[in-house]
């Protein structure tokens, strides 16, 4: 990178930063490869001095790498964990869609999908109920992980390690309506709870006088991908008739996780040839097991 003093510590006043770093993130992308500063600076019509701060930016943010020994700039691992999200997504909300609508057709409540980003979820699809009032959780909606059921059925299927650096301290916890977590030690004790029910609940916490109970998807690694919830009015489902409605969830989320060739936790995959392709007596045994939904 350029020597600190070539380049301002901060953007001039009144330049549109985040409209030249996402042109400059953009120009990146277009590139066979990694490119000279001046070179970007040229095309996009920028100061070399505006150009290496924004480098800068994107380098300290990860959407950016600088080589040193070929004085170029690449696009970093944020940029492809960005583009890896968007192919996860558009496929699996497809593939969503028509498992929301039996489980909402099922239980006569609106169920939705969600994605873990960062300690909040990201809501990709919402399929509401006839006659049902809109809820908070619609598409493109972030909230809390620690508050919703879908955050909490996915954060219970993350290592322990992976849940303390999204929640170093108090701090990171946010608060609606003076419910849920508010330290570690109680996101700990809640989803210790979440691993042992097998499915996540909660109560008033995103919106007073609505539950909601969720359980996660998981991928060909089993790793947690996304959270299915159905969410209802407190006051209109019995506790025993909440369980019967976890496992109709839990069986969307089983269904969901075959669709897109995922595994529960746990379940090892299927034994492969040296070649890397799947043995004939393992083919044989997947296509002679029942598809059963999780009791």
């Amino acid at each position: 990178m350029a020597d600190p003093a070539e380049r301002p510590a901060r953007p001039p006043a009144g330049v549109p930063a985040a409209r030249q770093a996402l042109a400059l993130l953009q120009a990146l992308a277009r590139q066979p490869g990694p490119v000279p500063a001046a070179a970007l600076a040229r095309d996009l019509g920028l100061p070399r001095s505006t150009t290496y701060h924004l480098l800068g930016e994107l380098i300290a943010a990860g959407f950016a790498v600088h080589l040193p020994e070929e004085r170029r700039y690449g696009l970093g691992v944020s940029a492809f964990e960005i583009g890896s999200a968007y192919s996860r997504q558009v496929p699996l909300a497809r593939l969503a869609r028509p498992v929301l609508a039996r489980l909402v057709d099922a239980v006569g409540h609106s169920a939705h999908l969600a994605v873990l980003h960062g300690r909040e979820v990201l809501y990709v699809v919402e399929q509401r109920a006839p006659g049902r009032p809109p809820l908070v959780t619609d598409v493109g909606v972030r909230l809390p992980a620690q508050l919703t059921a879908s955050g909490r059925a996915l954060l219970a299927d993350l290592p322990l390690a992976q849940v303390r650096a999204l929640f170093p301290d108090a701090d990171a916890f946010v608060d609606r309506h003076g419910a849920g977590p508010a330290r570690l030690a109680d996101l700990r004790r809640l989803l210790l709870g979440v691993r042992r029910a097998g499915w996540a609940t909660e109560d008033g916490e995103v919106t007073p006088g609505f539950s909601s109970v969720a359980t996660a998807v998981h991928d060909h690694a089993g790793h947690p991908v996304a959270g299915i919830a159905v969410t209802f009015p407190s006051g209109e489902v019995a506790p025993a008739a909440r369980d019967e409605l976890a496992v109709r969830v839990t069986r969307a989320a089983a269904e969901l996780t075959r669709r897109i060739n995922g595994r529960p936790p746990g379940r090892p995959r299927p034994a492969r040839s040296t070649s890397g392709i799947p043995d004939s007596d393992s083919v044989a045994a997947l296509v002679r097991r029942p598809r059963r939904g999780v009791r």
